[in-house]
């Protein structure tokens, strides 16, 4: 790979403990309370471990599909500048609220925040080309997820959830059937690449998911597109979801991962309870065939 690590970042290791604090204490603090609303947030410990390794202070870091702005946050904590795109308005604003709270604790870096569709990345921040160090982003899991759940018993189990939808607006890509959903990305991805200066790259974090009780390998599916749309794959780590203690692993699974777990092993399906995501590096392909020379 042409980009350079900080100094001290754990570069080579390929396993990441980016699992040790659960994701609310990870939040506590550093993003308002209001943050917790969004069904789908990239776990903050691996946005910093991802800026640590590929960029320096000073450099410039870029989410097409920004969310609640949490590689925004970690970027210029690190004394990086970011930019973000985020389709919906709410949340749009919540990224800029917290890239102010983040500011307002002593971060060194700028960010800017614009609502609009990531499929216009290129053109959007067109004074951005060239100069982008890194662009790490996460693609949407469908309409909704699992967000918050309460349980009640009433003779029978009842469950409440909120916090668990994108949107409702169907324009969202989080609509889309899965195979539109991963060409949409694919194409927010060359669009973004785009923006890289020579040596930068396209960071995705990942996890599989279960689509009507299937395992789908959402990582393996988003390689694909991003080799169909011009990148190369050039490094993949694993960044745990789950704490390391004693020598053991400490999960961090939620109420529906763990009772989902239980009902596939009770049909005789061996599932397990997901303790990582992958955070795949891409680079544009002659970027990538640049490092032979």
């Amino acid at each position: 790979m042409n980009h350079e690590p900080n100094a001290g970042a754990e570069a080579l290791a390929s396993v990441w403990a980016t699992g040790q604090r659960p994701s609310r204490l990870q939040r506590q603090g550093r993003y308002l309370p209001e943050s917790m609303r969004h069904p789908g947030k990239m776990l903050p410990a691996i946005a910093a471990q991802a800026i640590s390794v590929c960029t320096r202070p000073g450099d410039l870091v870029v989410d097409p599909m920004c969310g609640i702005g949490t590689t925004l946050v970690e970027a210029v904590h690190l004394g990086c500048d970011a930019a973000g795109m985020e389709y919906e308005p709410d949340f749009a604003q919540m990224a800029a609220a917290n890239v102010r709270h983040a500011r307002s604790q002593g971060a060194a870096g700028t960010a800017q925040v614009v609502c609009g569709d990531a499929h216009t990345i290129g053109t959007t921040f067109a004074e951005l080309r060239g100069r982008v160090a890194l662009v790490l982003t996460s693609p949407p899991y469908g309409a909704s997820t699992h967000g918050h759940v309460r349980t009640e018993r009433d003779g029978a189990d009842r469950l409440t959830k909120w916090n668990h939808r994108y949107s409702h607006d169907r324009g969202n890509l989080a609509h889309r059937n899965l195979d539109e959903l991963l060409h949409g990305v694919g194409r927010i991805l060359a669009a973004s690449a785009g923006l890289l200066r020579p040596g930068g790259v396209v960071a995705v974090t990942v996890r599989p998911i279960r689509i009507k009780g299937e395992l789908v390998d959402l990582p393996g599916r988003v390689i694909e597109v991003a080799e169909d749309n011009g990148l190369v794959l050039v490094e993949r780590f694993a960044a745990l979801l789950c704490g390391l203690r004693d020598g053991g692993l400490v999960t961090r699974a939620s109420f529906f991962q763990n009772l989902e777990t239980r009902r596939a092993r009770e049909r005789g399906v061996p599932a397990c309870i997901t303790a990582h995501e992958d955070l795949l590096i891409f680079q544009p392909v002659a970027d990538s065939q640049g490092d032979g020379e």
